[in-house]
């Protein structure tokens, strides 16, 4: 007999032994009244310092609203940071899973480091919320039932940018990005969505990451004469990438487009460079609903700073957590079956308009075409309404 086995049998034989004399009724009264156990994996310092924080205020937020329990129960919160350290992902996410016994795993913001949290979390069997990374595998290849997440995939907003450049009259274009796993996974999308649509792409350009020296790149694209540019870049880097290209003369001749990264807290750094940058993305900060105003409102009074799509992914992940621990009165781990089922087939209200989980857990959901003015990201339009990432690969099971 194996010594695993032989554990369980005597474990078994241990709980009939307690169960016959009594011990075990204190036993499951105080897990039915135990404290949920939510772990933070998020950046706290580094790059990405803020958007971990502002995850982790919407997060508290959403529960705050419902009483600051999960379903009914009391919450005990962990963080670790994560340092935006692929190579430190699995030692820290085992922290918060070995270490702290979390009930459910939030994380994270860099692809790098889920991919850590991904191996955890299919070798553990924790409930798992991503409320930013948008790899690929997560909800694709290395889906896993108890891995949902409530934010995008890195090809999900440009999946919608074909189209509206082409309905502009653009059917020749340059794609630029960083050479890494989240500028290949937006090229996918944009490849997929302009080709489609009857554009061509003329060059693919690429620098490594976190290069910012564009000069010889912005060269390039201005010998090569292209109807538009589109592009995924992200924070300091982005908003160099907005500057460079108007100080290279391009900005008038040249229209620029992108995921909505590219101008998402970047435009106070990036100036009136950014003016008339067309993009797409799940989220406006000047989405003119009822929804979105009481949260930014709320957001506010709450943490005196304004919200940005990270708050929203972060309220968004708490609103899900919400729904799926009302529906087993807060015990995250006695009945999986019927938290997945909950999780699978919640509609979030949220303040980027009603979305949908996807089979292979992902946000199926409205992609707004934004235009930026006077540094904001005005909504001109809905680029693609619930619209669902492939899922390509994934076996749930």
């Amino acid at each position: 007999m194996s010594p695993t086995r032989r554990l369980v049998l005597s474990r078994s034989a241990a709980l009939v032994g307690a169960a016959s004399s009594g011990l075990l009724l204190p036993q499951l009264a105080r897990a039915q009244g135990a404290k949920v156990r939510v772990g933070f994996m998020l950046p706290y310092t580094g790059t990405f310092a803020q958007l971990g924080v502002a995850i982790e205020n919407g997060v508290r937020m959403a529960i705050a609203e419902q009483g600051g329990k999960l379903g009914g129960r009391e919450i005990e919160w962990f963080k670790v940071d994560d340092e935006s350290e692929p190579a430190k992902g699995i030692e820290n996410a085992n922290k918060l899973v070995q270490r702290d016994k979390v009930d459910v795993l939030i994380g994270t913001v860099h692809s790098g480091v889920q991919m850590g949290i991904q191996k955890v979390a299919r070798d553990s069997g924790v409930l798992t919320l991503i409320p930013n990374a948008g790899v690929h595998a997560a909800t694709r290849a290395l889906c896993a039932p108890n891995v949902f997440r409530a934010s995008f995939t890195n090809s999900q907003p440009t999946l919608a940018l074909g189209q509206a450049m082409v309905a502009k009259g653009h059917k020749r274009a340059v794609w630029i990005t960083w050479k890494y796993a989240a500028g290949d996974e937006a090229y996918e999308g944009f490849k997929d969505s302009y080709t489609k649509a009857g554009g061509t792409i003329v060059k693919e350009l690429g620098l490594p990451f976190p290069n910012v020296e564009f000069q010889a790149l912005l060269t390039e694209i201005a010998s090569l004469k292209p109807d538009a540019v589109a592009c995924f870049f992200a924070g300091g880097g982005a908003a160099k990438f907005i500057r460079d290209y108007a100080a290279a003369g391009l900005k008038d001749k040249i229209p620029l487009y992108g995921s909505g990264f590219l101008t998402e807290g970047v435009l106070d750094a990036a100036g009136p460079a950014a003016d008339g940058i067309i993009t797409t993305m799940h989220y406006s900060d000047s989405l003119d609903t009822p929804r979105n105003k009481q949260f930014r409102l709320d957001y506010v009074k709450m943490f005196r700073s304004q919200p940005d799509v990270y708050a929203v992914q972060g309220y968004d992940t708490g609103l899900l957590l919400a729904q799926g621990a009302k529906a087993v009165n807060g015990d995250l781990t006695g009945n999986k079956p019927a938290l997945y089922k909950a999780l699978e087939s919640a509609t979030i209200d949220s303040p980027r308009g009603k979305w949908t989980m996807s089979k292979a857990h992902n946000p199926v959901q409205d992609i707004y075409l934004r235009r930026v003015e006077n540094k904001e990201n005005k909504v001109i339009g809905i680029a693609a309404k619930a619209l669902s990432d492939s899922g390509a690969g994934c076996k749930m099971g």
